[in-house]
């Protein structure tokens, strides 16, 4: 059975209570302390695939080396991929960075895009990492999915989907659009600490009598 928009309001205002025990993401963090697209851009490519302890630290020590587009991309390909290990992937997130730079400045002024259009077309920009900017970069209403938005959104019973890109346009018909922004980081949040993708911690969880545990096997 569907859930209703009481259902998700409801379980909307149980995460953020049980989040407060919790620190925020570390591009979320990024983004309370610089307010700036660009540092949220590069910190969301280095969290691609890579643990948010090492997203966090790489990114601190990756804008110690350049904060703009313009200082950024005057740094080597090879530095920034030293710096950025041990991130996943980091020598062609370090080639991506540098090459990301490099166009903002030839072609967006130094600037962003704030359309999500704009985002995708640049080189190594999915739309996980487009709507991610998007939202906490800019404040613009999008809905950014990676496995633990797409995980926990079929678990509760919001969506039945098989891939995060079609969780992400389910969750636009379903989701009220004051959530939009906020709720990657309240799953992702949940996903990484309590509603794990093997054996979920569903007796200390605050939704239990709330989440119908959709595809949910051995929990503790």
């Amino acid at each position: 059975m569907p859930r209703t928009t009481s259902d998700i309001n409801r379980i909307v205002r149980l995460l953020k209570v049980a989040l407060r025990r919790w620190k925020p993401t570390a591009v979320g963090a990024v983004a309370q302390e610089s307010r700036d697209p660009f540092l949220v851009l590069v910190s969301c490519l280095i969290s691609l695939r890579t643990k948010d302890e090492v997203t966090a630290a790489a990114s601190a020590r990756l804008f110690r080396l350049g904060r703009t587009p313009d200082t950024l991309g005057r740094v080597p390909a090879a530095t920034i991929a030293k710096t950025i290990f041990p991130a996943g992937f980091y020598r062609t997130k370090a080639r991506v960075i540098r090459e990301i730079c490099r166009t903002l400045i030839a072609e967006h002024n130094g600037l962003v895009p704030d359309t999500l259009e704009g985002l995708l077309a640049l080189k190594g920009v999915g739309r996980k990492t487009a709507n991610l900017v998007l939202t906490i970069g800019f404040g613009k209403p999008g809905i950014c999915v990676d496995t633990h938005v797409h995980r926990i959104s079929n678990r509760l019973g919001f969506v039945k989907t098989k891939t995060p890109d079609e969780t992400e346009f389910a969750l636009r018909k379903v989701l009220p659009r004051r959530h939009w922004i906020p709720f990657n980081d309240l799953l992702v949040t949940y996903g990484q600490h309590l509603c794990t993708p093997i054996s979920p911690l569903c007796s200390t969880c605050t939704l239990t009598a709330l989440c119908p545990r959709i595809g949910v096997g051995q929990h503790r």
